[in-house]
């Protein structure tokens, strides 16, 4: 069962988990299980989603109930009206502790270069005394809140890897060897990126909609691991 954070009879908000897909993609073709399916058939309704999340990336997904709300709610996120707060762990502590990136990505489907932003603030910070790259006797890291201005493929993934601060267990845009280190020591398989906060006024009936996800096991474990109190980084956040 998908968990339902907001539900109205236009629009329906779930805690999306990592490693499932939102949709049927050509990229995973012949699987059937992702997030569309198993929403319409919890909940017996039509659904559709309204924006993309990454399969690797955990959190709050918005969908339209119904046809006629569908272009509403996605020209919410088209003028950019829609707040969207993320959590991630990142390889190394950022000097500056509050920044915007501003770096331009290139499309995955034109190879054209498109605006984008993404705004960081570091809210914990750690040093644990591990070798996870051969050249340090220790190995520092820190958990940042993360706000999207711009919505790109994999825009969080791409901008932290520019400023080399990956987010660890990225496959495709991370440091290798950060990712087998929290394999082997701390049992990780997940990216530590997750989709918390979602916040709009709904274009139907102007109801101001916040909503906030919890964190999942594996997240708040490695946040264990990396001796923060998970309650305590969290409800600060709020």
């Amino acid at each position: 069962m998908l968990d339902i954070l907001f539900e109205d009879e236009n629009l329906i908000i779930i805690d999306k988990p990592a490693g499932l897909l939102v949709h049927r993609t050509r990229q995973a073709f012949g699987e059937d299980e992702n997030a569309l399916i198993q929403l319409r058939d919890q909940i017996g309704s039509w659904v559709s989603p309204v924006h993309r999340l990454d399969r690797a990336t955990s959190g709050t997904l918005l969908f339209a109930k119904k046809e006629e709300a569908l272009p509403a709610l996605k020209a919410k996120f088209m003028d950019r009206t829609v707040e969207k707060t993320y959590l991630c762990i990142v390889r190394g502590i950022p000097a500056i502790k509050e920044d915007l990136i501003d770096h331009p990505l290139t499309s995955e489907r034109s190879s054209k270069l498109q605006e984008a932003q993404t705004r960081y603030k570091v809210i914990a910070e750690s040093e644990i005394p591990f070798n996870s790259t051969g050249r340090y006797p220790t190995s520092r890291y820190a958990m940042l809140e993360v706000d999207l201005l711009t919505g790109r493929t994999h825009q969080i993934r791409r901008h932290l890897a520019h400023i080399r601060h990956y987010i660890v267990g990225d496959k495709k845009h991370g440091d290798n060897k950060q990712n087998i280190f929290f394999e082997k020591q701390f049992g990780l398989t997940n990216l530590l990126l997750h989709s918390w906060k979602m916040g709009f006024t709904h274009p139907l009936t102007t109801e101001k909609i916040d909503v906030t996800c919890p964190v999942p096991q594996h997240f708040r474990k490695i946040m264990t691991d990396l001796n923060w109190e998970p309650g305590e980084i969290l409800i600060a956040g709020n």
